[in-house]
């Protein structure tokens, strides 16, 4: 009768990414050399069944020829960013009759998954280049918001609208989603005004800052997301955060940056002449939201009444989750 096999102890994760970790364990010698298969077991935390391996006999969800430890697993099929995952390993030896032996499960380790890389994004960025559309000339900033936010700023805040930490809102792997803080804009106008919509999800007032206050050669401008809420238009999420602080310090090393007088976003074309006034361009075919990473003063713009009417709040993107079926702003690692 042949030897059991060992139970794995000691299981150890490392070089975790958005898609993809290493796995070790200690083994006995004799384990080392008899081996030939190794049965991973991995699942999500929290639709984890403790009864799953009550029938050892089946195979788990990988099953990997025995190679040295570690062992790399990947792959986008199964693992998402940011994501916490639960994982088990059994060694077995493949008999000639093509049945298993196998070892008791280890014990579950808990790990999870890290953000988008640069690499990563950077296919985010290529894919939504495709989809920025013409330029279109803006002068103004603006963020609309209720009532009682601008009360709560002036009362409370000084006047000063402080960062807040960005959402849970589009590519689940974005490096500053839950991390990064500052103060959401818009820029985006009407096609037949050149001015801002007189429409907002997001409060009946809204707040004006002229353009060359937060885009201008002081800044540094990022690109974090690309994405869609089940519907046919996008959103692409920019980060401007002026040079050497604290936000340009967190995206430098995250995020790519784009050239702000040569990008499909966001543009800033300086004057040619004294005489002459800075340019300001934003995308026509997707909805730009706009992360400034440091406080604004109301006092540097107009809180004024939008004229159209408020809309649903169902419409805004607040933690809103991108659809991972759209072939158009997705890329082959976790959604």
């Amino acid at each position: 009768m042949d030897t059991p096999l060992s139970t794995p102890c000691n299981i150890q994760i490392c070089e975790v990414t958005c898609d993809s970790f290493r796995i070790m364990w200690d083994m006995t010698p004799e384990d080392t050399e008899k081996a030939t298969h190794f049965f991973i077991d991995l699942s999500r935390k929290e639709s984890r069944d403790h009864n799953r391996f009550k029938h050892r006999d089946v195979p788990t969800k990988l099953v990997a020829k025995a190679v040295p430890l570690p062992m790399a697993v990947r792959g986008h099929w199964f693992l998402s960013p940011r994501t916490e995952y639960c994982v088990a390993v059994q060694t077995a030896v493949r008999q000639p009759d093509g049945d298993y032996q196998v070892s008791e499960w280890s014990q579950v380790v808990e790990f999870c998954t890290g953000d988008y890389a640069m690499e990563h994004l950077q296919q985010l960025l290529d894919k939504a280049n495709g989809s920025a559309g013409r330029l279109l000339k803006f002068s103004v900033f603006y963020r609309n918001q209720h009532p009682e936010y601008f009360d709560y700023v002036r009362r409370e805040c000084g006047g000063l609208m402080r960062p807040a930490l960005k959402d849970s809102s589009g590519s689940h792997g974005s490096p500053i989603n839950g991390k990064l803080q500052g103060v959401f804009f818009s820029c985006n106008t009407e096609f037949d005004t050149g001015l801002p919509p007189n429409d907002s999800p997001y409060g009946p007032l809204r707040f004006q800052i002229p353009a060359g206050q937060l885009l201008n050669p002081n800044i540094c401008l990022y690109f974090a997301d690309f994405y869609c809420m089940y519907t046919a238009y996008h959103y692409v999420v920019l980060v401007l955060a002026p040079v050497g602080s604290e936000g340009d310090t967190f995206c430098r090393t995250r995020l790519p940056m784009l050239d702000l007088a040569s990008n499909p976003f966001l543009t800033y074309i300086a004057p040619e002449r004294p005489e002459e006034e800075p340019l300001y361009c934003h995308a026509s075919d997707v909805i730009l939201e706009i992360l400034f990473t440091e406080p604004v003063h109301l006092d540097r713009g107009t809180v004024e009444q939008i004229s159209g009417h408020h809309q649903l709040m169902s419409l805004t993107t607040a933690n809103a989750k991108k659809d991972p079926s759209c072939k158009v702003c997705n890329i082959s690692v976790g959604r």
